[in-house]
């Protein structure tokens, strides 16, 4: 099975799933927290429209992990938001 690294740790994941569907899936239901009273976040809309799924692929912030397909090997980091 492939693995996407999540904050240092593999975490497995099938083919066509996003990276969202992949947290999920291994029953991480927040992955973000919002800068003002660190209120977790995690999928809500789960088609790109809100911001609350945001992690750090691959060095490059801000991405939606509905939107964002697993691939192997892939680096994700959790990000502390700017919204509320």
């Amino acid at each position: 099975m492939s693995h996407i690294v999540v904050d240092g740790e593999p975490l497995p994941f099938t083919e066509g799933q996003t990276i969202a569907a992949a947290l999920v899936a291994a029953g991480r239901v927040a992955w973000r927290t919002t800068r003002i009273n660190q209120r977790p976040r995690g999928v809500f809309c789960g088609i790109g429209v809100c911001f609350d799924c945001l992690v750090t692929i691959d060095g490059i912030g801000g991405q939606r992990a509905c939107l964002v397909p697993a691939r192997p090997d892939m680096t994700v980091t959790t990000e502390e938001g700017d919204d509320e």
